[in-house]
Parts: C-alpha cells; structure tokens; sequence
C-alpha cells in the first residue's frame, strides 16, 4: 500500500499566484478583441469572395454557359445565379472592383463574367480594412482566382 504524502496538493499562496495572472491576462486581452475579431471579418470576407468565384468558374465550365459573380460594393452583398448572399464585412471596411467596362453595371456594381472555357472578363476586389488591402485576382486569361498577399 502507497503512503499518502501529507504535503501533495497546492498551498493557498500559489492559487492566488495563479488567479492573479489570470486576472491580469483578462485586463490586458479585452482592449485588443474588437480589432482582432474585425480583422478576421475582413479575412473571412476575402477567402468567401475568392470561394464564390471559383465557384462560379467551375459552373461556366461544367455546365457550358456562361455564368457571373455580381457584386454590390455600396450594399455588402454579392451574387451567383440570382442568389444573394450578404458579406459580413467590419464597418470600417470598404470595398472596390475592378473590371471589363462592359461588366460594370453602374458606379457601386459590378460583375465578372466567366465562360465555358475557364476564362474571363478577368478583374480584381479589393477590400480596405484600416491600413490593410486585401485583393483578389481574377486572371483574365485563365481565369485562375488567387488572394494576393496584402500590404
């Protein structure tokens, strides 16, 4: 049979060491969320506008036809065969685009088109979050979709 050490445990002292750091951890982190969490926002935006458009591309191709990605940068909202989705961006961000005249719809509207083949009429998205840009390149050749490192 095992003798139990009468001196196992934690003493007093060193819970309160512990409470202490935690306390002080949850007094610095608070101030610094909201940036954090916008900043993913703005990442989280880039990465399903790129998705969208690829997947826009794989339908041209797969289905033969022609087939656009419109999106309203005055409203947030972005659309693939007449199915609105809603782009949860931060408040502070803004967004662009750039592309073939015969695509622009009007000054907040635009639309890049994709054809059977995998090319397109090609352009770039950009979104502004403070100092951040973060674009996405629509190769007009290919059609290849890439997000460009941000500067």
């Amino acid at each position: 049979m095992k003798k139990l050490n009468a001196n196992a445990g934690f003493t007093l002292f060193e819970i309160l060491v512990v409470f202490v750091i935690i306390g002080l951890i949850l007094t610095i982190v608070p101030p610094f969320l909201p940036n954090v969490i916008a900043s993913s926002q703005a990442k989280t935006a880039t990465r399903e506008l790129a998705a969208n458009l690829k997947k826009t591309r794989s339908l041209a191709i797969t289905r033969q036809q022609e087939t656009t990605l419109s999106l309203d940068i005055k409203e947030n909202v972005f659309s693939i065969e007449k199915q609105k989705k809603k782009l949860a961006i931060p408040k502070t961000s803004s967004l662009s685009i750039i592309t073939a005249r015969s695509e622009q719809l009007s000054e907040n509207e635009g639309r890049i088109r994709f054809f059977p083949d995998g090319s397109s009429t090609g352009g770039q998205i950009k979104l502004n979050y403070q100092k951040k840009e973060y674009v996405i390149d629509v190769n007009w050749l290919t059609g290849k979709v890439k997000i460009l490192p941000h500067s």
